[in-house]
């Protein structure tokens, strides 16, 4: 299921959206990187516990730990680091909520929490058979937190402009082509960008530009995709209006 199995989402801007899920092989790998990672780790605690405590702090260290680190290290990382953990970025992979969007505290909580039961303990059998039957390759975890994980599509990086770009850049612009539909979606997307991975962040910029960018004449070459969508929907709302939803920051 490693070739091109994706899941289409239909977005608020009228675009579908495809995420390429990821399959077995590269969960396999960033599992066992992850878990290379944790075993190093904890194998260092446990005998420090020894030997500072005796065999019941080796006990009770080797418990915390394997919580600490089975579940804890994936819920820190999916949260803190865009849904990828040290395996899943090595790997080229993502944690994503089933809308496309960056995994939250609550979610990663559920599907690591599922880990004690369709993880490591059951040898990822559970987990296996669940990616295999299910239509988004999804083990028992994303199907209770409703997370994909999802190979990650490397957004372009954003230059904002040197200086301060007057209004005559885009008030000059021929929208008048352009429906209120149209830039509606336009808007849509740039109030809620912020909240959408990278990836598909990118990749809907790039569909809605695509479509539009050849019936606005006098736009320039070489313009980024947010940024054209930023002064379309100013030039549709006059030359002195700024651009929706601020300027977009750099991609990380």
């Amino acid at each position: 299921m490693e070739y091109e199995d994706r899941r289409e989402i239909a977005t608020p801007e009228g675009v579908q959206l495809a995420l390429p899920l990821a399959g077995i092989g590269t969960r396999f790998m960033s599992t066992m990187i992850d878990l290379a990672l944790s075993l190093s780790v904890g194998v260092v605690v446990v005998l420090a516990a020894a030997g500072v405590g005796g065999p019941v702090a080796a006990a009770i260290a080797s418990a915390a730990v394997f919580l600490l680190l089975y579940v804890g290290y994936h819920v820190v990382f999916e949260v803190a680091g865009g849904g990828r953990t040290l395996g899943r970025r090595a790997a080229g992979l993502r944690v994503v909520t089933d809308n496309g969007s960056p995994v939250g505290l609550r979610a990663s909580l559920i599907r690591n929490v599922l880990r004690l039961v369709d993880g490591l303990p059951f040898f990822y059998l559970p987990a296996l058979i669940a990616i295999l039957v299910t239509k988004n390759n999804q083990r028992l975890g994303d199907l209770a937190a409703g997370t994909l994980v999802v190979r990650d599509s490397q957004a372009p990086r954003y230059e904002p402009p040197r200086a301060q770009v007057p209004p005559a850049q885009f008030a000059s612009w021929d929208v008048a082509g352009l429906g209120d539909a149209e830039v509606a979606a336009v808007r849509t997307f740039l109030d809620r960008r912020h909240t959408l991975a990278p990836g598909p962040r990118a990749a809907l910029a790039a569909d809605l530009a695509g479509k539009l960018r050849s019936r606005v004449p006098g736009v320039r070459p070489g313009l980024h995709d947010e940024q054209f969508l930023e002064y379309l929907a100013a030039a549709k709302s006059g030359p002195q209006a700024p651009p929706v939803g601020g300027s977009a920051p750099p991609y990380g």
